[in-house]
């Protein structure tokens, strides 16, 4: 009997581990891409009049940021997050199984 509590407690702390070193990155991935959309958003305005110098495609570059880029970019994060967050969560479930005496 004392074996398989000791077996049940590594599992646990195997589980506890796991689930550390999956938030631990999401919170990173999170912190990352919230700047990245700070920075298409904030800064944009921020800096429209030192930015309007630039122009793309013929219209300035704060009206282009504003208009259309900024769309772009919540719609890469988006994606960037969709796919991270599916890779991170299949790290984690092999984790998970490869622990042993994990049921599935």
């Amino acid at each position: 009997m004392p074996t398989a509590l000791g077996s049940l407690a590594e599992q646990r702390r195997r589980l506890v581990a796991a689930r550390r070193i999956h938030w631990r990155r999401t919170r990173r991935l999170t912190a990352i891409l919230l700047l990245v959309w700070l920075a298409s958003t904030f800064c944009t305005v921020f800096f429209a009049r030192e930015l309007a110098a630039w122009s793309l495609a013929g219209w300035p570059l704060p009206f282009y940021l504003a208009a259309q880029g900024a769309s772009l970019v919540y719609l890469a994060i988006l994606g960037v997050y969709v796919l991270a967050m599916r890779r991170a969560d299949r790290r984690f479930l092999a984790l998970l199984k490869a622990a042993p005496g994990a049921s599935s």
